[in-house]
């Protein structure tokens, strides 16, 4: 059963700020009981729970207790080894998707409906599943930040090579890396239609993304004259298509590429480079102080939820300094004060749907019924149109509410199907609320703890409507 709306609004009472608890018609009869308000989250929070949740898609059992045997260092500096070990009921069930198993050109074989659902599967198990969280958390950032619409043109059927050696295989590696592995993907390319990129015929998409989502940001002091420019340096970069070649691979062009003299951003790039025109244009990208600040501010945005002030300046000058590493950028910031005492950030409806999926330490196959949620709550995975990626903004997401609490009743009602959790293990109100939401209610009057003990009490057969409170919940909401 889903959630209407007029039952949310029998809950109004028990909501506070973006957000309110809501259930179906017989619990919201059973809860709707008290008036008082649910606060939303607040600065200063507990700071093992903080840490846990900033870095990886939300605590599963006993990982708050983990970071806090560790300790902060050592905690931090464990995500950031990140090696290539994985569970293995993760890679057992990554090893059954085909597009994994299979060429780039090969996937064609398999209608596109069904590549994009074993790539969005994937996406999902690896986040509820995956050893190394704060990675999983990069490449969600890195896939965002070079967003490409899986339902254009040919897009799904490379998106899985894009996924793997370009987004996950540089995810905790430098930033100019990253940004030369884009550039040769032949999924952005075409995204792009960098393929239409000829010389006497530029096409100027890619080098305009390329400067003001991918690398300088919209004010990193470009002009229209470099934008043509970057397009002259990329004429030829296109895809392999010829006859007994590896099809849907790189290839550059010579034919097809202007060799004549180029200028981008005050440097001239003399002319008979051929393919090295574009390789320069990458390191003149990926070394400037606008790209520094840029990638350095989405980073403090992603990780402190809020402007990133200081701290902007300082990541921008380790990335300046250690030549765009990714992991000695974000190692202070991940250690600092100022992460615990940042504001609460708005879960977008991936990471919700991760952070319930390990909060329960379900079993799931990430397959269509999860995804339908996720593609109800507003955010089907690789499929945002344009190149800029899904917004991130807490105001993009708060229409976003009813469609949260209803997978937060089907999930805890056991109602998803490929998914499922040992509800008979949550018994006390307490563990309950401990296991879900990560820690021990800051006070005896937490009114989601008395709601979870009054549901308890009432139906003590049954802890699914006191899962669901809690996951619904507004503290949950947010991390």
């Amino acid at each position: 059963m889903s959630i209407s709306r007029r039952d949310c609004l029998k809950l109004g009472a028990l909501g506070g700020g973006a957000a309110m608890l809501g259930g179906c018609a017989n619990l919201a009869g059973r809860i709707a009981q008290r008036p008082e308000r649910l606060a939303l989250p607040t600065a200063g929070a507990e700071e093992n729970l903080r840490l846990v949740h900033r870095t990886t898609f939300g605590p599963r059992p006993g990982d708050v207790a983990r970071a806090k045997a560790l300790g902060k260092e050592g905690y931090v500096d464990s995500l950031l080894k990140a090696g290539e070990d994985e569970e293995p009921r993760l890679q057992f069930l990554l090893n059954r998707l085909d597009v994994f198993q299979m060429d780039a050109y090969e996937t064609q074989e398999l209608p596109e409906n069904e590549v994009l659902r074993q790539l969005q599967a994937a996406a999902l198990l690896r986040a509820v599943y995956g050893r190394h969280q704060l990675r999983e958390r990069m490449v969600d950032f890195w896939t965002n930040h070079f967003n490409i619409y899986s339902r254009k043109g040919l897009s799904a059927f490379r998106k899985a090579t894009d996924e793997t050696k370009v987004v996950r295989q540089h995810a905790l590696d430098t930033f100019p890396n990253l940004l030369k592995a884009s550039a040769h993907s032949p999924a952005m390319l075409m995204f792009l239609d960098n393929q239409g990129n000829t010389s006497g015929h530029p096409n100027e998409n890619y080098a305009r993304e390329i400067m003001e989502l991918h690398s300088l940001g919209v004010k990193g002091g470009y002009t229209q004259k470099d934008v043509q420019e970057v397009a002259r340096c990329f004429t030829g970069w296109t895809i392999e298509r010829r006859f007994l070649r590896h099809r849907w691979t790189f290839r550059f062009d010579p034919d097809l590429h202007d060799n004549g003299t180029k200028r981008v951003l005050g440097h001239t790039i003399p002319g008979g480079g051929g393919e090295k025109d574009a390789d320069i244009v990458l390191q003149i990208l990926s070394t400037h102080p606008s790209t520094a600040h840029f990638i350095a501010s989405k980073l403090c945005a992603a990780f402190l939820g809020a402007d990133g002030g200081k701290w902007t300046d300082q990541t921008a000058q380790t990335y300046l300094n250690t030549g765009g590493d990714i992991r000695a950028m974000l190692r202070p910031l991940l250690l600092s004060k100022d992460l615990i005492d940042s504001p609460p950030i708005l879960k977008r409806p991936f990471d919700l749907i991760a952070s319930s999926l390990r909060a329960l330490d379900a079993d799931t196959d990430g397959g269509k019924d999860v995804q339908n949620h996720l593609e109800k709550m507003g955010e089907p995975l690789y499929q945002w149109p344009m190149p800029d990626g899904y917004p991130t903004k807490t105001s993009a997401w708060t229409g976003s509410m009813l469609p949260r609490w209803n997978f937060a009743h089907q999930v805890a009602s056991g109602a998803v199907g490929g998914t499922r959790y040992d509800s008979t293990s949550l018994k006390e109100p307490e563990l309950i609320y401990e296991t879900l939401l990560g820690s021990r209610p800051a006070s005896s009057g937490s009114l989601l703890l008395d709601s979870v003990a009054r549901e308890i009490k009432n139906h003590p057969e049954d802890s699914t409507s006191a899962c669901f409170l809690c996951l619904a919940s507004p503290e949950f909401q947010w991390r």
